[in-house]
């Protein structure tokens, strides 16, 4: 079966990539992912993590609102979410009540769903198992992003689109995807947003209702091999086997004494080789009475986090 979008010129030229990854579309996603086996090598480790992590608090909700495959209400992944978390939430909290149960009912049956539970459930659920691994989904989701980005300066819109991952297939005027069920959508001017996002996986996902704002959610590539055997040698490959230590250290913040502990190496060595990691961008020293405070700054999260995903 196949999703095709039809596009007129105006869609054309309102093509647009989205500039992070959606928050609340990751962490809805990422319920699928939680739930289902495929995709171990990419999700497996994170999977047993996840699970550990989350108490379960408003877990039979989310069951309800949220099936292991298909469809699930349009309003958990509003057009606020691509500003932000916060924003994205904001946005759910105020979803009209007349709206959640319409929405609801798709799902078969008159569901009652107190809304400010379904809130309070997803923003437990996000801080226990999406939260810890952000930085790696930023990353990958930054990466797919050059790459599309580097495809529309070549050769605009029709170029970002051809280059969109298999699955998906531009065949001017209609993009055409694999999709469960046999589907047709006129975007009529509107253009739509490219949403690559890590926790998608197979057939790119689309609002059910047509009349909403089109975004198209498609998964990014997964580097081959399990991420334990990524995070073993790549770090140090790049910046050396003793700094990526000292760079791991540094994490969760440590003062120059606990660096030194933690690393293995002396003090004198952990104070010289933060202050390199420091000229680099990746690490941030503060002074703190008589001790000196190093943290991670975003890139060097990113770094140490991408690296060792989850």
């Amino acid at each position: 079966m196949v999703l095709r979008i039809h596009f007129t010129g105006d869609d054309l030229a309102r093509v647009r990539l989205a500039a992070r990854p959606d928050a609340l579309w990751e962490t809805v996603l990422s319920l699928h992912r939680l739930r289902d086996r495929r995709g171990g090598r990419a999700y497996g480790d994170w999977r047993e993590q996840a699970r550990a992590r989350w108490s379960g608090g408003g877990r039979g909700l989310l069951r309800t609102v949220v099936p292991p495959r298909g469809y699930f209400p349009d309003f958990l992944t509003p057009e606020e979410g691509a500003a932000g978390w916060e924003e994205g939430l904001a946005a759910v909290r105020g979803t009209p009540e007349g709206r959640v149960g319409a929405e609801m009912a798709v799902l078969g049956g008159q569901l009652d769903v107190p809304l400010a539970g379904l809130v309070d459930a997803l923003a437990d659920y996000h801080r226990a198992a999406v939260a810890p691994v952000w930085p790696y989904v930023q990353a990958r989701v930054e990466a797919d992003r050059a790459a599309r980005g580097r495809a529309l300066l070549d050769g605009g819109a029709d170029a970002l689109l051809a280059s969109l991952p298999p699955g998906l297939r531009w065949h001017a005027p209609v993009l055409e995807a694999d999709y469960p069920v046999e589907r047709e959508v006129w975007l009529q001017g509107r253009g739509l947003r490219l949403q690559p996002s890590f926790f998608c996986q197979g057939a790119p996902v689309m609002l059910y209702d047509p009349g909403l704002p089109p975004v198209l959610v498609y998964p990014v590539a997964h580097p081959p091999g399990p991420p334990g055997e990524r995070a073993g040698g790549s770090l140090g490959k790049l910046v050396g086997h003793t700094r990526a230590a000292v760079l791991r250290a540094i994490d969760h913040g440590c003062t120059t004494s606990e660096l030194a502990r933690r690393a293995g190496v002396s003090l004198a060595s952990a104070s010289q080789h933060a202050g390199v990691l420091r000229e680099a961008g990746l690490v941030v020293t503060l002074r703190h009475g008589s001790a000196v405070l190093h943290s991670l700054t975003p890139l060097g999260v990113a770094l140490v986090r991408g690296a060792a995903f989850p």
